[in-house]
């Protein structure tokens, strides 16, 4: 912890000297069409397929003078639609292990009626990419591919063999996960010293400005879980006090009232560390003082209280978090209910056991009648991955490049990512996109998900070139 520690405080004081490198108008051109041409694949459970989108990445590979043999598309028989691809770019020295390059390219539902422009069409407009996936996470995904279109038109031979993979599965609970899949059935086909893959990007405040460069330390463990009240019913003109959503509802609103107890890591404690002095730097005293109130004595409930209330992410990085995120209730308008349902979508910090949630979940609705019941676990737990100055260095020197004065700070990932199932197997995972989102993410997962067109071309050149930095070590 203290090796982590010192390397998050090191890393918010830095100098710059050289500007980014830029790429060529063709090459951006390509990029452009690439990620056009993902992007507007559509790739939800519901009504598309990642085995198109993955096909399609594949012809791009393929055009560009990649061999059919470095192109590996899979499909398990029982899902269709659920494919992917991994593409493999060989380096000169076999006795290296290889660069594992990771992103997820089904997209979260989206409905055109909501939407101010079709969720399905890039559209360019004020600065900023919208559609849905235009961040999340085909914006890597596209960069990925482009990385390896850009290496190979350079006839650049790395140190290191370079792997892109790209699945399917991330972002539905119950749907075939591609990651998952390979560590099963390909386990040498993604075979690496250690992967890059989403979880982490810089941080805008409200103003625009950059404040810093994220990188996943580890992350928290999403487990979904149900809450069940049945009832014999009967004819709505003859009400019972005894009514299955009044019970429901109930249960639900002592739960969203709780707040889990704080709890810290080496990942959030060096994440706020770096953060306190970027707080106190902006003349945030409270703030920071707050954050170093509570780093030196973690039962500093008031201290806490100041930083949780200021940022959601700030409070989902110092604790368990479960909210409501489904209702199903009811069978008739003049019927009482005999069923109600919700589902809870709980977030759980490193260490605590599914089990231990669901007990308090029950203890907090306070009622019987309340059946509360874990839903089927998304994956493996696994440890973090060790942050080492092989890993940190390169983004450190390469942002002190490209933005001058923002640090580096390692963080915990309050959501979830495939680096699970690929840390669970022995493939440390770090979440490094360095593309730069405001406080609303870029509506990921909401309406109207956008990005901003100069920090995705940023982020393109600043992972080819730290890509060729890892490829290149020892």
């Amino acid at each position: 912890m203290k090796r982590l520690l010192a390397l998050a405080a090191s890393l918010v004081t830095l100098t710059v000297t050289a500007a980014p490198p830029q790429d060529t108008p063709a090459g951006e051109q390509r990029f452009r069409s690439l990620y056009k041409e993902l992007v507007e694949t559509n790739t939800t459970l519901s009504a598309g397929s990642c085995t198109l989108a993955a096909e399609r990445m594949a012809a791009r590979l393929k055009g560009a003078g990649f061999p059919d043999s470095d192109l590996h598309l899979y499909v398990a028989p029982d899902h269709p639609k659920e494919g992917g691809l991994v593409a493999v770019y060989p380096g000169r020295d076999p006795a290296q292990k290889a660069v594992l390059l990771m992103a997820h390219i089904d997209v979260v539902e989206a409905k055109r009626e909501d939407w101010t422009r079709d969720p399905f069409t890039l559209v360019e407009e004020n600065g900023s990419f919208y559609a849905r996936g235009a961040s999340d996470d085909k914006a890597e995904a596209a960069i990925w591919v482009d990385l390896l279109i850009r290496y190979r038109s350079e006839h650049y031979v790395p140190r290191r063999t370079l792997k892109v993979a790209l699945t399917c599965g991330e972002e539905t609970s119950g749907a075939l996960n591609g990651a998952e899949w390979l560590t099963k059935n390909r386990r040498e086909l993604i075979d690496a010293a250690f992967a890059i893959n989403e979880g982490a990007a810089g941080e805008l405040d409200a103003a625009g400005n950059r404040v810093s460069l994220d990188v996943e330390a580890g992350e928290k463990f999403p487990q979904n879980y149900q809450l069940e009240v049945t009832n014999p019913g009967g004819h709505s003109s003859r009400p019972v006090k005894d009514n299955a959503i009044y019970r429901l509802a109930a249960a639900l609103t002592k739960i969203g009232a709780y707040d889990f107890p704080p709890q810290f890591n080496d990942a959030n404690r060096a994440y706020f560390t770096g953060m306190a002095k970027i707080q106190a730097g902006k003349g945030e005293t409270a703030v920071a003082n707050a954050m170093n109130g509570f780093l030196k004595d973690p039962a500093d409930t008031s201290s806490i209280a100041v930083v949780a209330a200021k940022d959601p992410s700030w409070n989902a990085t110092l604790r368990t978090t479960c909210v409501a995120t489904l209702l199903d209730a009811g069978h008739a308008t003049n019927a009482l209910p005999q069923r109600a349902r919700a589902t809870v979508n709980c977030r759980i910090f490193p260490g605590v056991t599914p089990e231990t949630v669901r007990t308090k979940l029950a203890e907090l609705a306070g009622d019987p009648a309340v059946k509360v019941t874990t839903q089927e676990t998304r994956g493996p737990t696994s440890a973090a991955p060790p942050l080492t100055a092989a890993i940190l260095g390169p983004i450190q020197k390469l942002t002190n490049e490209f933005w001058p004065g923002v640090p580096v700070l390692p963080i915990l990932q309050a959501g979830a990512t495939d680096g699970e199932f690929t840390n669970a197997v022995g493939i440390p995972t770090y979440g490094i996109e360095p593309i730069f989102v405001g406080p609303d993410l870029g509506h990921i997962h909401g309406l109207n998900e956008y990005i901003g067109v100069k920090s995705l071309l940023e982020g393109r050149e600043f992972l080819y070139r730290l890509i060729k930095i890892y490829a290149d070590q020892k």
